[in-house]
């Protein structure tokens, strides 16, 4: 509206302009004499101006004329295409002038204005590879999906926006969850353009998405190919697939392959834990427990982990605890320090039922770096020296209101995954697990967890790592109330089990 009335006001301004000129031009007094073949013209101000605005346009015809000419001439010497080059020559400036300005309108974010200038630009140009990618994108813009669509598919038609129609198509399904149609049609880009990144990473997603692992591994090979991956992601990424493939193997009953994929995927990336465990568990049934314990030494050393010990109980599970302590030594000698190491070794202890060992395993890991694991097998240590029920309540209350620990988490949408998966069942994303603590890994109660051991216990003082006797004479502050709930102990993570003592 305000630009329509800017527009009138600058048009009544150049009239009025133009009018006053006109007026000043008749009332300048002089006049201009031309002489022409002996022929003389006396000319005032404001004839001059309009003989040269003639002249002008007199000249302008003549050029189109020889234009004309020159075209006719070449048509009448053999050139069938001069005379349609001739009267297109305007077309096509006024269209690509309009395709200039549907580009840029759709760089602006007008929608509307950039379908319009594509239609205008058709019209002249009749060329709709150019126009109909501006017309698809525009109608997107707008929100008009049907109108895109119908662009697409005539984008199919032609063999150079053939990928762009199919790629938009992809697109769109993709936004829609239409993941079956989107899969069709990445494979299509992917035949049509097999080196295009984009795709590439789009058919990976949607391929480990539906357990397609053989194909995902045919496409992790062409970006490696082309050198949109790394190599040493791509053994990561291809020891996944390759484990996803044996999981797959192992359900459908066909042990010996699931085997084999298993090795291949531990031997891809040895660091990739639950590769790892399985081929450990591959070898057992093989009986080959030399082979079990160089996999699952070779891991540990990458990172200590729980599934990692369960694998190597299985070596061999009738053996008495304390012949279990020696043996596991060839993996806690490793990392000693580390937590799960530490945590590790005083389950083991537990079992055995040295629990003075167990608490000196421990340290000070339950108070200094507190989680439900570790608090949990203080309480145990606890209850195994026979400690006070109000201790043991108070530890296990504890347990309930610390961090549960490193977990399973996504790293793309911090999605906790209670077990290992190859794509994140938050959002879809591929290998992005990793054994790490979650951001939001306290629990969250109604009130402050702070006074829970005053009401269901206490937490007993830690003493010295080096005493071997810990004191049995500590007593609470305050007597445990009668309707005090007792907090039941919850369960312990992957690893040794803590029922034979508790």
């Amino acid at each position: 509206m305000l630009w329509s009335l800017l527009k009138i006001v600058l048009f009544i301004c150049v009239v009025a302009g133009l009018a006053l000129g006109a007026g000043q031009l008749m009332e300048t007094d002089g006049s201009v004499l031309v002489s022409i073949a002996n022929v003389e013209f006396t000319l005032g101000p404001l004839q001059l101006a309009i003989a040269a605005l003639l002249l002008l346009l007199t000249v302008w015809i003549i050029l189109k004329l020889v234009s004309f000419l020159v075209a006719l001439i070449r048509f009448l010497n053999g050139d069938e295409t001069a005379m349609s080059r001739y009267f297109d020559r305007n077309r096509e400036r006024k269209g690509f002038q309009a395709l200039s300005d549907g580009i840029m309108a759709l760089a602006s974010g007008e929608g509307k204005l950039a379908m319009a200038k594509a239609a205008r630009a058709e019209k002249y140009l009749r060329r709709p590879e150019l126009t109909n990618l501006i017309k698809a994108q525009a109608a997107e813009m707008v929100g008009d999906k049907r109108k895109a669509e119908e662009v697409y598919k005539a984008l199919l038609v032609h063999d150079r926006t053939r990928f762009v129609g199919v790629r938009g198509l992809m697109k769109q399904k993709l936004a829609e969850g239409d993941t079956d149609t989107a899969l069709k049609l990445a494979e299509k880009a992917f035949a049509l353009k097999p080196k295009h990144s984009e795709t590439q990473d789009v058919l990976l997603q949607l391929q480990a998405g539906h357990a397609d692992w053989a194909g995902a591994r045919k496409t992790l090979g062409a970006k490696l190919k082309t050198g949109t991956l790394p190599r040493d992601v791509h053994k990561r990424r291809d020891a996944v697939l390759a484990l996803s493939e044996a999981r797959e193997i192992l359900e459908d009953g066909k042990s010996v392959r699931a085997r084999e994929a298993a090795i291949e995927a531990n031997r891809l990336s040895p660091a990739l834990i639950p590769a790892a465990a399985m081929a450990a568990r591959s070898y057992i049934e093989n009986d080959q427990p030399r082979y079990a314990t160089r996999v699952l030494r070779k891991a540990w050393e990458a990172q200590p982990h729980p599934e990692l010990a369960a694998a190597f109980a299985e070596i061999d599970p009738n053996e008495s605890s304390t012949a279990r302590i020696k043996r596991f030594n060839t993996l806690t000698r490793i990392k000693p320090d580390h937590p799960e190491t530490r945590m590790l070794l005083a389950e083991l202890y537990i079992a055995d039922e040295d629990f003075p060992a167990a608490r000196r395993a421990l340290g000070d890991l339950a108070t200094t770096e507190p989680t439900a694991r570790s608090v949990t097998i203080m309480a145990a240590i606890e209850r195994g020296e026979g400690a006070d029920d109000a201790i043991v309540r108070g530890w296990l209350t504890r347990a309930v209101s610390v961090s549960r620990g490193p977990q399973w988490v996504c790293e793309n949408c911090q999605t906790v995954h209670s077990s290992w998966v190859p794509v994140c069942q938050g959002c879809g994303a591929f290998d992005t697990l990793a054994w790490s603590v979650p951001k939001s890994g306290e629990m969250v109660m109604p009130t402050s967890t702070e006074m829970l051991p005053l009401i269901v216990g206490q937490i007993a003082k830690e003493p010295e790592v080096s005493e071997a006797e810990v004191s049995k004479n500590s007593t609470p502050p305050e007597a445990e109330p009668e309707d005090a709930e007792i907090v039941p102990e919850p369960e312990t993570q992957d690893g040794v089990t803590l029922s034979k003592t508790t």
